[in-house]
């Protein structure tokens, strides 16, 4: 993959495990340590599915990045 694709990092201090993430993009996330979220991979190519997740979290816990630049892609600021 390179420099291409996406980062996504779930903040543990702010995820509430409401589990939208692992529901609107179960391919990319996953339910750990008593029902936090964890993303399946750091590097993953761009999906709307992840893109839905980010802007969803109620607790704006997750950040999907650009992998070349580092620039925000979601949840927007």
């Amino acid at each position: 993959m390179g420099d291409s694709g996406w980062r996504v990092h779930v903040d543990p201090t702010r995820c509430i495990g409401a589990g939208i993430c692992a529901s609107y993009a179960p391919g990319h996330f996953v339910l750990v340590d008593g029902g936090l979220s964890r993303p399946v991979a750091e590097r993953i190519d761009p999906a709307d599915a992840v893109l839905d997740a980010a802007e969803s979290c109620p607790m704006e816990a997750i950040v999907v990045s650009d992998a070349a630049d580092g620039s925000r892609v979601a949840p927007e600021p």
